[in-house]
């Protein structure tokens, strides 16, 4: 992945990690999983789990310790409502920048 992406990715990553979580509960190793197979290889465990412990002290999710068959319980996230509406925000966000993009994008043809 080049700079620019990654650079790009930052911005955009806590999004990304909500909508996963929107589909359905996971732990971290379950949502770093789930963007490399979307085809984002770089994605570090350890930055998936700092996003979720900013989601978790902002209140967006809710957590569940959950048993493991290999070591400690395994915390689950789910998005809760206020992670909806910020999930919402973000999408709603995301669709102004991504209209605005394009319309310059058009300009230059």
């Amino acid at each position: 992945m080049g700079r620019q992406m990654t650079e790009m990715l930052k911005g955009t990553l806590e999004g990304i990690v909500l909508a996963i979580l929107a589909l359905a509960p996971a732990y971290g190793y379950e949502i770093t999983a789930r963007l490399r197979e979307q085809g984002f290889p770089d994605i570090a465990e350890g930055t998936v789990y700092a996003l979720l412990v900013r989601f978790e002290h902002k209140g967006l999710v809710d957590v569940e310790k959950v048993p493991s068959e290999k070591g400690p319980p395994r915390k689950v996230y789910t998005l809760n409502a206020l992670g909806q509406e910020y999930l919402d925000e973000f999408w709603k966000n995301w669709g102004f920048l991504t209209m605005r993009l394009a319309q310059l994008h058009n300009e230059r043809k």
